[in-house]
């Protein structure tokens, strides 16, 4: 076979390789997309939109559930499983085709459909035995499940985020092992279409809450719904012929084998670089055999090799993704003119409901950057006034701010509109807003986000800086 000879070659195109694919094109004319598996990236096909699509399932059957309670009589509420399916396969479908357009729209001589592995630091190899040689190299081939030891047996009645969503129907029951961003997003959202659910973690771990108080406060609401034990002890999980059987001690106590449809392994994933040939770059790596790089400009050391998105294993996140794929992309096709570029103020939700969402520093960093100097501001949900008109008041915020300066650091939520009110804080962390500057904003009524200014009040007050919070302040309005 004839090598082939580009200026860069992406390896995956998923959201940073066809992120770091345009960035370095308007760069450099001789750029290769290089693809091993099928075409369509996780967030649209495994993960973001298909997740979310069976959330919308479940908001609105839970939705039609809670209804008497606001004096609406729905009758009996069932769950067509096979309609529920379909629907999310139609439409993350549709998501998918969207991506595969883009795919199309690039130039043929630009991409390559090949699983390829490094023979050194500028020249890959395809399976086929052709040789890419590339003056630069951006790796971008996204990440994997993580399977425990306890599920590795397991076949035909182990889920993924990978094939979960193409049951034809619903499952009447699911032991979902990992209470993570997807494990709960899933575990709550079957559980809700009418799945018998329980919930398996270790080490006490819930979606990456790092305040206790948070977390326990989100333990308790989702036990509320479905079973959950967040440090768990499983002896055995056992493949039958119809399932699954688990054996594990009960939060009451005794040891019990239960039976289910299936488990959904939601335990992690790891970046997908296992057989990329990465040891031949003479780069050092790490326990994951991730390269060491730049997190400012994606360079691995000072080689030629880049590295963005989900195999980084730095942020696994879209937006973290697309930013990361211009950066190296542009970074590659500039090379050696490297340069910084803009990563954004950290932020994560959580899609359950109540919603989580991180933003900032976390309390393991400020604890670690900030030790005793940052505040704590505080509100809780339970009497906050629009999220008691609309059901919807549980849940805490925290929010932190730096002694002396004033300067907004983070914060951490689980409540209503966390989607919202988190990305009204990363602007302003990222806008490197005072608390003060903060709560000169205009905040309507009667909103959700009037709590947001409830616990930037009691922050001011612990910095310092304003006036100690007056109980049912009622130039706010009442509620608020």
């Amino acid at each position: 076979m004839t090598p082939l000879q580009v200026e860069v070659a992406i390896i995956g195109a998923g959201t940073a390789g066809m992120g770091a694919y345009r960035a370095a094109r308007a760069h450099v004319d001789s750029v290769l997309l290089i693809e091993g598996g099928a075409y369509g990236t996780t967030c649209a096909r495994v993960g973001c939109m298909p997740s979310k699509l069976l959330i919308a399932a479940a908001e609105a059957a839970h939705q039609a559930r809670q209804a008497q309670a606001f004096g609406v009589q729905v009758q009996a509420v069932t769950v067509d499983g096979a309609a529920v399916m379909a629907r999310v396969q139609r439409e993350r479908d549709r998501f998918v085709s969207f991506v595969l357009e883009t795919i199309d729209a690039i130039a043929p001589g630009d991409r390559l459909a090949a699983r390829v592995k490094f023979q050194n630091a500028n020249t890959l190899m395809t399976e086929h035995g052709q040789l890419i040689h590339a003056r630069r190299v951006v790796i971008a081939t996204g990440s994997m499940p993580v399977l425990p030891p306890v599920l590795k047996e397991l076949g035909a009645h182990l889920l993924t985020n990978e094939n979960v969503f193409d049951l034809p129907t619903l499952p009447t029951s699911l032991a979902v092992f990992g209470p993570g961003v997807l494990g709960l997003e899933l575990a709550q959202a079957m559980s809700r279409l009418g799945v018998r659910v329980k919930v398996f973690g270790v080490g006490g771990g819930i979606a990456s809450i790092q305040d206790p108080v948070i977390r326990e406060d989100a333990n308790q609401a989702f036990n509320h719904e479905f079973y959950l034990d967040a440090s768990a002890h499983v002896k055995s999980v056992k493949e039958t012929a119809t399932g699954v059987d688990v054996n594990f001690l009960h939060r009451d106590g005794a040891w019990k084998t239960e039976p289910f449809d299936y488990v959904l392994a939601a335990t992690g994933r790891a970046p997908a670089v296992a057989g990329l040939g990465l040891e031949n770059t003479g780069l050092p790596l790490n326990d994951h055999g991730v390269p060491g790089f730049d997190r400012f400009t994606l360079q691995c050391g000072d080689s030629t090799v880049f590295i963005a998105g989900d195999a980084s294993d730095d942020s696994p996140l879209l937006h973290e993704a697309a930013d990361q794929g211009r950066i190296a992309g542009e970074n590659a096709a500039r090379f050696p003119d490297v340069r910084p570029g803009l990563r954004r103020t950290p932020l994560a939700v959580v899609f359950t409901d109540p919603q989580i969402a991180s933003v900032g520093f976390n309390l393991k960093q400020l604890n670690a950057q900030f030790k005793d100097r940052f505040a704590v501001g505080l509100v809780s949900f339970e009497d906050q006034g629009r999220s008691r008109v609309m059901l919807r008041n549980q849940g805490i915020l925290k929010v932190y701010g730096e002694q002396g300066s004033g300067l907004f650091l983070g914060a951490e939520m689980f409540g209503p509109a966390a989607e919202h009110i988190g990305h009204l804080l990363a602007w302003a962390a990222q806008q490197r807003m005072t608390v003060s500057n903060m709560l000169d904003m205009p905040f309507y009524h009667p909103v959700i986000e009037e709590g947001l200014r409830t616990a930037l009040r009691d922050l001011n007050h612990k910095l310092h800086i304003g006036p100690q919070l007056i109980e049912r302040c009622m130039d706010c309005g009442p509620g608020a």
